[in-house]
């Protein structure tokens, strides 16, 4: 699951934005403006590490479109972050935004940094040298960050915290994902990957398929995925198959069980990180395989929940014939050309600013509630974030099947309509 450098997630978010451009005949102006971000900042950490000297992080905040409301948008830490990585999900942040209808627009910022070795302390600085950088830029009217890959609650917490210190006063409005009881909202930890099977639960309507009649490999085994996998349970699913980067060895591994894995035993032998200890797996009767053997396994649905680009025009044709759809937790997974390939072969693709758009929508409540300062329960969150993914699939597959597109263009179709809309009603464009 490591990062292709030579891979660049910006030219795959615009080579999909030019198809659906043409496809629904976007003027020039709004075709120029749509496809870059319209603010971008790029800085320099420096952080005092545990041992005394002074090592100086790379860190971004781009704001790709606000026309429909504050941009929102994630934290990534990850030791192959680039600017382009950021640029790209920005860009899907906006769309997902829209696509899911709640009223913001995208974003997304990152430090290129690696959190398995670095202390608290020296994350705690980093979280607060990344707010200090942007302390001007944020506010809960324009720019409204969340936790993203390798950040979670805490971070988010030391970043009001220094907010908050810089602005004088309470904010919490300012940040998403945060901790229960300090502003977060019940549901967020789950919110992404239960969203993610709201919309599996909706397609496997579709297709006739009884949910305890299908089984399923999982890349990743961080927060999405594990809220996938157990509410995928729920439903009657069966996960014989996850994949998760061994940090000790360097690379990814596969552990498959054929009669499913069992979340809360491989829970008990994971690191924060997601990172399942290789030994204790083995001894729980875990199959051990490479990296890659999740997405050769004969299933019925795959779910990439790590990384972008991974399932390409050079794997693709290692998915078996069996599988009938890819969920897509993690941002961008699927290349264009692989998309096409699974397309031909009548797998139904959920694309991922879509399917994933359960974190984005249930931080959408935590803003609401944090600026309100009045909580709800947790059946109330999720209620609501069920109604929110049952509708925006039903709007997408109504679309897909009235002019015969696939999923993802008319995701994108339904998406860049509201976007330029807003634009254009903005006398912006």
């Amino acid at each position: 699951m490591t990062a292709n450098r030579a891979f660049n997630a910006f030219a795959m978010a615009q080579s999909q934005f030019d198809k659906i451009a043409d496809l629904i005949g976007l003027d020039a102006g709004t075709r120029a403006y749509l496809r870059t971000p319209a603010r971008e900042r790029r800085f320099t950490i420096p952080v005092r590490m545990d041992d005394g000297r002074v090592e100086v992080f790379e860190g971004f905040r781009i704001v790709h479109n606000d026309a429909r409301g504050p941009a929102k948008g994630g934290v990534r830490f990850h030791p192959h972050e680039t600017i382009d990585t950021v640029r790209a999900i920005a860009m899907w942040m906006t769309w997902k935004c829209a696509v899911v209808d709640i009223p913001l627009g995208g974003s997304e910022g990152g430090v290129v940094c690696d959190p398995h070795h670095l202390g608290p302390r020296e994350q705690e600085a980093l979280c607060r040298g990344w707010v200090r950088q942007l302390g001007r830029d944020l506010s809960p009217e324009t720019d409204v960050p969340a936790p993203d890959v390798m950040t979670g609650p805490q971070h988010m917490l030391w970043m009001l915290d220094e907010y908050e210190a810089m602005r004088g006063g309470r904010h919490p409005g300012q940040f998403t994902g945060k901790p229960v009881g300090m502003g977060g909202s019940r549901g967020r930890l789950q919110s992404t990957g239960y969203g993610l099977v709201y919309v599996l639960r909706e397609a496997l309507k579709e297709l006739g398929v009884r949910p305890d009649a299908t089984t399923a490999s999982v890349q990743g085994f961080g927060n999405v995925a594990q809220h996938a996998i157990e509410l995928y349970g729920r439903i009657g699913g069966r996960t014989v198959a996850v994949s998760c980067w061994d940090e000790g060895r360097g690379e990814a591994a596969t552990y498959r069980r054929d009669g499913g894995v069992d979340l809360a035993e491989l829970r008990g032998m994971t690191d924060r990180y997601g990172g399942i200890d290789r030994a204790r797996a083995e001894a729980a009767g875990y199959a051990a395989l490479p990296g890659e053997a999740w997405l050769e396994q004969d299933v019925d649905i795959l779910m990439p929940c790590a990384l972008e680009n991974q399932i390409t025009a050079d794997n693709v044709e290692r998915v078996k014939p069996r599988v009938r759809l890819v969920l897509e937790g993690a941002n961008g997974p699927t290349s264009p050309e692989a998309d096409e390939a699974l397309r031909g072969r009548g797998v139904t693709v959920l694309p991922d600013f879509l399917a994933n758009a359960g974190g984005v929508t249930c931080s959408y409540f935590e803003q609401v509630q944090s600026n309100m300062n009045y909580y709800w329960e947790m059946d109330e969150v999720l209620g609501k974030l069920d109604q929110k993914m049952t509708a925006a699939y039903i709007a997408v597959a109504d679309l897909a099947r009235r002019q015969d597109l696939s999923l993802r263009d008319a995701a994108y179709v339904l998406a860049i309509n509201r976007v330029a809309s807003a634009c254009r009603d903005r006398g912006w464009l």
